[in-house]
């Protein structure tokens, strides 16, 4: 049991190493300029992708609740199809919306190049909520079910999400920064070799009641 415990804690540790070499390249990608779309991209890379929004066709993806000047205010992820020449369209994520809004904010008319990060496919789970094709409305950020809804069978297999300030309008609200994933390595690696001095702690004590005088 001890060896066990001791090899999860340099498990965590190795762990601890990796993540914190992956968030150094999230925060490095974060801070350089966002590059072409390059033919086989990589999930989060932090690209700029031009074509024309096809406002005609939007969905929302997602159930979140923001303070309005009226009170709280049920909305989601705008998602509009970016129509490119001589490419697969891409599932754009502009930001977040009303869901009252969905298809009233404006958008810009023309070619357009859009700055974000490539966010891979998802695939709907044993728990999660189920899509609303027919009323656009989707839970899971699969490309290919929401292109197909919008009447655009064959997309990009990646949804591009939208980094900046909101517009002037202030709709959509695109995102910030870049995904985080959570850093709880070095809680778990002092959690299992705390849980090995336990154990040793008892043994030793085990030791002393068996061959006390």
């Amino acid at each position: 049991m001890l060896a066990v415990l001791l090899g999860l804690g340099v498990w965590q540790l190795h762990r601890l190493a990796w993540k914190r070499q992956l968030l150094a390249e999230i925060a490095a990608a974060e801070q350089a300029p966002p590059v072409p779309l390059p033919a086989h991209p990589s999930p989060f890379r932090k690209v700029a992708v031009s074509g024309q929004l096809r406002g005609d066709a939007r969905a929302l993806y997602g159930a979140e609740v923001r303070d309005g000047r009226s009170g709280p205010v049920l909305g989601g992820q705008l998602l509009v199809p970016l129509v490119r020449s001589g490419a697969l369209p891409v599932i754009a994520d502009l930001g977040w919306v009303p869901a009252d809004r969905r298809d009233t904010v404006t958008l810009p008319a023309g070619d357009v190049t859009i700055a974000g990060y490539l966010r891979p496919a998802e695939h709907p789970g044993l728990f999660s909520a189920t899509d609303n094709p027919r009323a656009r409305l989707f839970y899971t950020l699969d490309p290919a079910a929401v292109g197909a809804a919008l009447g655009f069978p064959a997309v990009a297999p990646f949804t591009l999400v939208a980094l900046g300030a909101p517009p002037p309008a202030g709709l959509p609200d695109p995102a910030r920064a870049l995904p985080r994933p959570p850093n709880d390595h070095l809680q778990y690696a002092l959690t299992w070799f705390g849980l090995a001095a336990v154990l040793l702690g008892v043994f030793a004590a085990h030791v002393r009641k068996v061959f006390r005088p």
